[in-house]
């Protein structure tokens, strides 16, 4: 799974690096280290609007735990974190969003966590962080950042009135697929990514063909992602900072 991520690009260059006509209000989020499950996310999607018929791209700022929009209230979304590639087109939680909901989810790297052998006269395991982030081999990184594969949804409070500012929820996950060997022994999942020269169709609602969109995910091979081992201070949610993703000993592995 995915877990914990970095995306420390400010909202313009985000917008510049992927073409948005439109920021929604909320999405210019500083940058962050340590993003854990229900924090706000900057988003990059396309939506229709309903008087012109265009299709506009935006930056948008999402809650990460996906919620369908049939749910009864949203307490699942913080579970629903990640979406299996393998069933996203089928499992009633995505399917519909699978379909016509699809974005991008920019970020630096995710975390994982490794679990170690107890320390000596404990009997607890110790965990060891991990990040991970793309290589200059990966076909579907941008320079400083790579594009995670994603969904959101609608969800409607129908306790609150309908001009109540909470009254709508939008939501995301993360599409994961199988680790690489080389990233196996850390985490046996990691995110799907998106090349970007499939940006525009992964994004069109127009294009609900699920076998297509299958086609549009780029699935990591060997030597496209890197990892190193980081501070343990990542494991708590309220730390932040850029020294959160530096190696402990200056060497990937």
């Amino acid at each position: 799974m995915c877990g914990r991520y970095a995306a420390s690009k400010e909202a313009d260059r985000l917008s510049e690096i992927f073409e948005t006509v439109a920021m929604v209000p909320g999405a210019d989020l500083p940058p962050r280290f340590n993003i854990a499950p229900t924090d706000p996310v900057a988003a990059v999607l396309t939506r229709t609007d309903r008087e012109s018929g265009r299709d506009i791209r935006k930056l948008a700022p999402l809650r990460w735990g996906l919620v369908p929009s049939w749910s009864k209230d949203p307490k699942g979304g913080a579970r629903l974190i990640n979406a299996r590639s393998e069933t996203v087109a089928d499992k009633p939680a995505f399917r519909k969003a699978f379909a016509n909901r699809r974005c991008l989810l920019p970020a630096d790297g995710y975390y994982e966590w490794y679990q170690l052998a107890a320390a000596p006269g404990s009997s607890k395991p110790r965990k060891q962080p991990f990040f991970i982030s793309p290589t200059a081999a990966n076909p579907a990184r941008v320079p400083g950042l790579m594009a995670m594969a994603g969904l959101y949804e609608f969800w409607r409070d129908d306790t609150l009135p309908a001009d109540h500012p909470d009254a709508w929820w939008s939501t995301c996950t993360i599409i994961t697929t199988q680790a690489t060997d080389a990233l196996g022994h850390i985490h046996d999942r990691m995110p799907v990514q998106v090349r970007r020269d499939d940006w525009a169709d992964w994004l069109d609602p127009r294009m609900t063909d699920p076998l297509g969109a299958h086609d549009l995910m780029h699935f990591p091979a060997e030597q496209e992602m890197t990892a190193w081992a980081v501070s343990t201070a990542v494991g708590k949610v309220g730390n932040e900072g850029r020294q959160l993703i530096l190696p402990l000993d200056g060497e990937a592995v």
